[in-house]
């Protein structure tokens, strides 16, 4: 995000008509942008979950059959030991027409019975992993609803910040509402053309050029593609066209790779923005860097200077 003063090409604050009121606007998008990253955070954690508790309650589905399979082996096996032998051993052989015979279903009856101990053996440590991942699974449903409720947190904060600088802009006399709206849509289009220093690799280059092709295309807090982006979600969907997955908030891209000086930034660097991390750009050369720059503002190229940089990052 620019400041007013930087988005009007340096006027001083002073002699723009306004310019308390895009001071104020600027600070509420600077403070959306953060509640951004934090709703972005928690919806990739609510998604983490969703698909955790739903591995779990597939594997509690498969762990109850082998229960109820357990159950009905044994059941099968008890009503088999009660067919062949209700008498006391010693007095079914004495009254045995034929004692071989009866030595053959006694040596039957010790497979059952060491098959039975064996099927109960496993039947009670199946009931035991069942009731365990039962609970774990429980605990998963309650992190999901705290997730949940984080993200829609975020997103009325983020909605009210974002309505409030509308509703700012609009209260904007006229010309000083038409020339903010064509600051945030023409951007820099006297900079010269980005160049000069190629990529470092293969993967850089070809995050830049899904970058470039996403110019012009809106701002969407929450978004990471294709038809909008926030500030992070451009850099994670550019660089997935690389084959590299970034993490989703700024904060965590920051830490996505090598770290190099500013003086050495080359074409696909991250550069990071505010001490909070709340702001991501890429370096495209010459100076300039692509992103999202806020609500109003399609991707575009800026100068890597148009806020205060705290770590470039080459993934």
């Amino acid at each position: 995000m620019l400041s007013a003063a930087a988005a009007l090409g340096a006027v001083p604050a002073q002699a723009v008509p306004g310019a308390d009121t895009r001071a104020e606007v600027d600070r509420l998008y600077e403070e959306a942008e953060k509640a951004t990253q934090a709703f972005d955070k928690a919806d990739e954690r609510a998604g983490r979950l969703r698909r955790e508790v739903r591995d779990a309650q597939d594997h509690i589905a498969r762990q109850q059959q082998r229960v109820n399979d357990l159950r009905e082996q044994l059941g099968s096996l008890a009503g088999a030991q009660y067919r062949s032998g209700g008498l006391d051993p010693t007095v079914a052989l004495l009254f045995s027409a034929d004692p071989d015979d009866y030595l053959d279903k006694a040596s039957t009856l010790d497979r059952i019975g060491a098959r039975q101990a064996r099927r109960l053996g496993e039947l009670q440590s199946a009931l035991r992993d069942l009731a365990q991942e039962r609970a774990e699974a429980a605990g998963k449903l309650a992190e999901l609803e705290k997730s949940r409720e984080a993200v829609a947190a975020h997103k009325r904060t983020v909605e009210r910040k974002l309505a409030r600088a509308r509703r700012l802009i609009n209260a904007l006399p006229a010309a000083d509402r038409a020339a903010y709206d064509r600051a945030s849509r023409d951007g820099r289009a006297a900079l010269p053309g980005p160049g000069g220093v190629p990529a470092p690799d293969g993967r850089a280059a070809a995050a830049l050029a899904a970058a470039r092709s996403a110019l012009g295309r809106p701002y969407v807090w929450g978004a990471n593609g294709p038809s909008g982006f926030d500030c992070s979600g451009l850099m994670q969907w550019a660089y997935a066209h690389a084959g590299v997955h970034l993490p989703r908030t700024s904060q965590e891209q920051r830490f996505a790779g090598r770290r190099v000086p500013l003086s050495q930034a080359r074409p696909g660097d991250l550069v990071v923005y505010r001490s909070d991390a709340s702001h991501v750009a890429m370096y495209a050369g010459n100076g300039q860097v692509i992103h999202a720059p806020y609500p109003g503002a399609p991707v575009r190229y800026d100068p890597v200077g148009m806020m205060p940089v705290s770590s470039v990052t080459r993934p």
